[in-house]
């Protein structure tokens, strides 16, 4: 493989890696994060945890089995049961819409904080942002471009008002082990599960890939995993970092600061109250910068995962996929400015993502042993498969305990 073959390679792959990543860490990671984290304090790091455990099992089972295939999720879930995979689209677009117009309204937050724009302004600005991307010859390849660079700034500026806020990182640690009130953090677990690896998010860097040409024998499994795996290490550190930063803003060494607490919890923008109280105006503004960016690159990995769901449904679908793309975006874009105010939209959609994540996983796992999905020769580790069973049966779980709970996360 030439030099420059193998530079494409790799940017193709970490494309897809900060693709799957900035999908998650979207407007509602940072409004889960912030707000559930000056509820639960300290605890919250065990649920942190928990999700990344799970999100890292959930991901490397579908990203290998999608690669080996070479098939996207839902022609793999037809194979399993015929029609499954046209119930795992309605459900996987449905969600994905749901978490693009709060993605929209992520934009408009992130740019009336950085510049005090017009909430209607910012969305329409945003949602014009993500369809020029789109519109560009090099659509694709820009895509991969910009969600690595705007998740570099996320997690620069998250390292930087994590530090100042001064967290009590051991008092974090020790609740890792043993959380207050743990039958409390499930809803929460839930939500965070679905707004780390639920719905369309698992299967954005993915598609990606298969659409940059690879994946379809087992000897490129390891281009998928690799990817999977920089991509969770990409979320889970800016999850951490969040969380830090907030704990630190809501705590004075292990002891809670109540007016903190309140003004995070009450806040229509939690995480921006978080970062004002940890680093002044300049933490306000460069949180403003983060959503900003955390908003544009979900909107894209919402929109163009969802689309690569659709497209296999009808060939017409797939030959307009951009204008299909872009119509996604414009309509989440109306939505968002007819309707306004994002935060209660972007939790709950991560709930809902978080129900579709047992039924798309198991999918999966009913799949790795089929010949007509893997072929004759791959053999998916059986580790993989056990402890993917056992998130199914987590995430299924959680998602019965919590549904008649889901209101209660906005009180």
């Amino acid at each position: 493989m030439s030099n420059e073959n193998t530079s494409r390679s790799m940017s193709v792959k970490l494309g897809a890696a900060f693709l799957m990543a900035t999908s998650a860490i979207g407007p509602g990671f940072l409004t889960q994060t912030s707000q559930f984290t000056a509820k639960y304090m300290a605890s919250f790091a065990f649920v942190i945890v928990c999700v990344i455990i799970m999100d890292c099992v959930a991901q490397s089972n579908i990203w290998s089995i999608i690669g080996v295939s070479g098939k996207r999720g839902q022609e793999i879930a037809n194979i399993v049961l015929p029609g499954l995979g046209v119930f795992l689209t309605i459900l996987v677009v449905l969600g994905g819409l749901a978490f693009n117009i709060g993605n929209v309204g992520g934009v408009a937050l992130g740019l009336d904080a950085m510049l005090g724009l017009n909430e209607k302004i910012g969305a329409a600005l945003g949602g014009a942002l993500a369809i020029c991307i789109f519109m560009s010859k090099s659509g694709k390849a820009l895509v991969d471009k910009v969600a690595q660079v705007l998740g570099a700034i996320i997690i620069v500026v998250m390292l930087y008002v994590a530090v100042s806020s001064q967290p009590p990182v051991g008092e974090a640690v020790k609740r890792v082990f043993a959380p207050e009130n743990p039958g409390s953090l499930v809803a929460p677990m839930l939500t965070l599960l679905g707004g780390s690896c639920g719905g369309y998010i698992t299967f954005s860097g993915a598609h990606r890939l298969l659409d940059a040409g690879f994946g379809g024998n087992r000897n490129e499994v390891s281009h998928f995993r690799q990817s999977v795996l920089t991509g969770i290490s990409v979320s889970g550190t800016v999850r951490i970092l969040l969380f830090l930063c907030v704990l630190g803003v809501c705590s004075s060494g292990a002891t809670a600061v109540a007016e903190n607490i309140k003004a995070v919890t009450e806040a229509s923008n939690p995480a921006a109250e978080a970062f004002r109280l940890a680093a002044g105006n300049m933490g306000y503004r460069l949180f403003g910068l983060a959503l900003f960016s955390a908003g544009v690159t979900s909107v894209i990995g919402a929109a163009y995962t969802s689309v690569s769901f659709l497209k296999t449904l009808n060939p017409y679908i797939a030959k307009n996929e951009n204008w299909f793309i872009v119509g996604f975006i414009a309509f989440s874009t109306l939505v968002m400015v007819a309707l306004g105010g994002a935060k209660k939209m972007v939790i709950l959609a991560g709930a809902v993502n978080g129900l579709i994540l047992p039924i798309s996983l198991a999918c999966i796992l009913l799949a790795c042993r089929n010949k007509k999905v893997v072929g004759e020769d791959y053999k998916h580790p059986v580790v993989l498969q056990i402890l993917g069973w056992i998130v199914v049966c987590l995430a299924g779980y959680l998602a019965i305990k919590a549904l008649p709970n889901l209101g209660k996360l906005f009180l």
